[in-house]
């Protein structure tokens, strides 16, 4: 498995995704790959998202190419925090990483259009690596725009879309908003469907995990 996740904004659980995918491919003793290329907002002392990832298992490595301490996009706080992003450094955290893991996920930094560098937007960095995306999303008001814009950009920029992840559902809700956000997006999304609804807390990822390899052994044909 070699893919990139992104969301469809920020503060969607790309992390706790990626933690337990990683969790549950470790889990059948392979080798799993996280890497993290902008990591900002670090706090000494603090767990960042790649510290979360690697206390899922014995096999998973972790790698951030940048850590920066202001927490924003990372060309404003590469600024702030007087740090030159090189892209090719990525690349090479990526290659080196996929030669020795069986598996490798890439994290992204909010969503596609935020701002890496001058000229560079996190969809530039998905394009560079080549990868299959999958797209995490929020379940509450505004998702659904949020979402399809998302897969709009995507696939109009010949990026493979392996499916949508929809994070943080509650777990007792009514609400009409979020019960119904899977057929809305669905709805609209044409072949891109949703992989899997992760509830808070939840621990099982082994339906998920079995449903993105599914979709990106689809995709060598």
């Amino acid at each position: 498995m070699y893919i990139f996740v992104t969301g469809s904004d920020t503060d969607v659980g790309k992390s706790y995704v990626c933690r337990g995918i990683c969790k549950e491919m470790a889990g059948h003793n392979e080798t799993v790959g996280y890497l993290k290329p902008f990591q900002s907002g670090v706090i000494e002392g603090v767990l960042n998202d790649a510290d979360a990832v690697q206390l899922g298992g014995e096999n998973i490595v972790t790698k951030s190419s940048y850590i920066t301490r202001t927490p924003s996009t990372p060309l404003i706080s590469a600024e702030i925090d007087n740090v030159e992003f090189d892209l090719n450094k990525i690349v090479s955290d990526y290659e080196t990483m996929k030669k020795e893991c069986q598996n490798v996920i890439v994290e992204g930094s909010g969503g596609i259009y935020v701002p890496v560098k001058k000229g560079v937007l996190m969809i530039d960095i998905i394009k560079k690596l080549k990868l299959p995306t999958l797209v995490v999303a929020r379940p509450d008001l505004g998702t659904i725009n949020h979402t399809l814009m998302t897969i709009d950009c995507l696939i109009n920029n010949d990026i493979k879309v392996l499916g949508i992840v929809i994070s943080k559902y509650p777990e007792k809700t009514t609400d009409p908003v979020i019960t119904r956000v899977k057929e809305m997006i669905e709805m609209f999304s044409g072949d891109v469907k949703v992989l899997g609804v992760i509830k808070q807390n939840q621990k099982d990822f082994s339906t998920l995990t079995s449903k993105i390899m599914e979709n990106l052994a689809l995709s060598c044909f």
